[in-house]
């Protein structure tokens, strides 16, 4: 670059380097999509995952890319979110928190049960808003006026769409963290921290493994999706980057579907 050519004032607007991350549910699927986004562009990253195996497995991939923790432990109970709480101990700041850790159940109607009520709740809502609160000093500390802290809830498009497949507390669940974004977006503005939620549509992961097996099946399902595709871990990497970095910083209370025109045809 010639020297008399001045600095491009917006070579860093969409850097996340050298903040530190926590991102729930990081040993697959969108999270651990996520988590290498974050590596491979600076960031120090913490992952959670309920199964120490795949968790492992993951840590070990996401470490040729960054520094990665792996914390192992349910978000969903109190003993998961001390174990994170104190994995972060150490860090008087946390930039972004990215509540991605999420699980389904689909039975009909007659055969759903009472308990999938309240385990899919617990993981799918009640843990992000716990998170909120047991990290709510270090997003604090970590805010400025110019790049506020980050907190970005995973929703669905399913918590938009009747076009559940009878997951019942599933799409309850997307809808609810979908208005938990927006209630907490309005509370915490005035700290420094902005929430947003991205709202994907069909990608795959374990949750879809079902669909991903069988090829007539996906087929189908690429038919029902206007740009005739499944998302990619840069879709979701690529969002997940922009919503963390100082690029987003005006934006707060916004729920972003991801779905590859999905909700355009609803």
């Amino acid at each position: 670059m010639p020297q008399n050519q001045p600095q491009n004032p917006y070579a860093d607007l969409f850097s996340v380097a050298g903040k530190t991350a926590v991102i729930t549910g990081g040993s697959s699927g969108l999270g651990l999509a996520m988590a290498e986004a974050y590596l491979r562009s600076g960031a120090r990253v913490y992952i959670t995952g309920r199964k120490p195996e795949p968790l492992a497995a993951a840590r070990q991939e996401l470490a040729a890319h960054g520094e990665v923790h792996a914390v192992q432990g349910d978000v969903a109970t109190p003993e998961g979110v001390e174990a994170l709480r104190a994995a972060l101990a150490g860090e008087d700041k946390l930039h972004v928190l990215i509540n991605n850790a999420g699980i389904t159940w689909g039975s009909s109607v007659e055969k759903f049960p009472a308990e999938a009520w309240d385990s899919v709740m617990g993981v799918n809502v009640k843990a992000p808003f716990v998170l909120v609160q047991t990290f709510l000093a270090r997003l604090q500390a970590a805010a400025t006026a110019a790049d506020p802290a980050r907190v970005i809830n995973i929703g669905s498009v399913y918590g938009v769409t009747s076009q559940v497949l009878r997951a019942w507390s599933y799409a309850a669940s997307k809808a609810a963290i979908h208005q938990l974004t927006k209630v907490l977006a309005a509370e915490l503005a005035p700290r420094g921290i902005v929430v947003n939620a991205i709202s994907p549509g069909f990608f795959p992961s374990k949750m879809t493994h079902f669909m991903i097996s069988n090829e007539e099946r996906m087929a189908e399902m690429r038919k029902s999706i206007p740009l005739g595709r499944e998302g990619s871990k840069d879709d979701i990497g690529a969002l997940a980057l922009y919503l963390g970095s100082r690029a987003s910083s005006y934006m707060t209370g916004n729920v972003i579907p991801l779905d590859g025109g999905v909700l355009a045809k609803t």
